[in-house]
């Protein structure tokens, strides 16, 4: 499998394409291009509410947080996968629909189905990245590979 699998529409519309390239940074292991994209006033909840990643479920907020999120989670695996299978823009914002694949050091893999909200300002920088997805069901996906 390809790092990235798009199967959602190819239209161009700058939330579609901020959620594309957050995507690439993501599976290159790119960091500071990553952080490049949000805004100064940005939020990730990834996932949205309460969590092991963000025990208030008030999002990480602002560059700081958002760089030590990417160290607490995205910085801590081997490699990722996303497989897109829809993609829903409208207005200033987009809802891609589909799994990110996680594979974990010492040769695990998670399976993490979900829907992944972008929202955009007119410099077409993200403001808001909102992962709706379910810890249990995610877990229960955890496999050697």
């Amino acid at each position: 499998m390809t790092a990235i699998t798009w199967s959602g529409p190819d239209t161009t519309h700058p939330a579609r394409t901020a959620s594309r390239r957050s995507m690439d940074a993501v599976t290159r292991g790119a960091k500071d291009e990553w952080l490049a994209l949000f805004a100064e006033d940005a939020v990730v909840e990834d996932p949205v509410g309460k969590s092991m990643f963000d025990p208030t479920g008030d999002g990480h907020r602002g560059p700081e947080a958002i760089s030590a999120f990417w160290d607490m989670t995205i910085g801590n695996v081997e490699r990722f996968e996303f497989d897109i299978r829809d993609s829903f823009a409208a207005g200033d914002e987009v809802a891609n629909v589909g799994t990110i694949t996680t594979f974990l050091p010492g040769g695990s893999r998670i399976d993490t189905e979900g829907v992944f909200v972008y929202r955009v300002n007119d410099d077409g920088l993200v403001v808001s990245l909102r992962a709706f997805w379910e810890t249990e069901r995610a877990m229960a996906t955890l496999r050697k590979v």
